[in-house]
């Protein structure tokens, strides 16, 4: 069974940065695309970032440009590097994972919840302006 633990979450300003780590358990991290959703009070939980297996990178776009999305498979890690926050980036953020060695790249399907099999807990997200 595969755990997903994140963390990394908090409070910055606008503008600031923040990075989130999600570390992966249970099975071979290399074979799994992951992703980081993002759900703000209210919301649907919607799709942020996420990587291949082989390690190809795919952002919604609003995020573009200021959030990377990379992975470690040395230490079955996954990390967000968020810059240049807005306070419409507050939310709670959630690694995912799903057994996905199909396409070298990340397909339009994995920007879908219902794709993902494997949910962190969570971790809080708060940008002030």
């Amino acid at each position: 069974q595969v755990q997903l633990v994140e963390s990394g979450g908090g409070l910055a300003q606008a503008g600031g940065s923040l990075r989130l780590s999600c570390s992966f358990s249970g099975r071979t991290f290399s074979s799994h695309a992951m992703a980081w959703f993002r759900q703000a009070p209210g919301k649907e939980r919607e799709f942020a970032a996420g990587i291949s297996w082989t390690g190809i990178t795919y952002y919604t776009d609003s995020v573009k440009g200021r959030f990377t999305i990379s992975r470690d498979n040395a230490k079955n890690t996954v990390y967000l590097q968020m810059n240049s926050l807005k306070p419409e980036d507050t939310a709670v953020y959630y690694c995912a994972a799903r057994f996905y060695t199909s396409s070298y790249h990340y397909t339009e399907e994995l920007t879908r919840a219902d794709r993902f099999d494997y949910w962190g807990q969570g971790t809080q997200v708060t940008v002030s302006s």
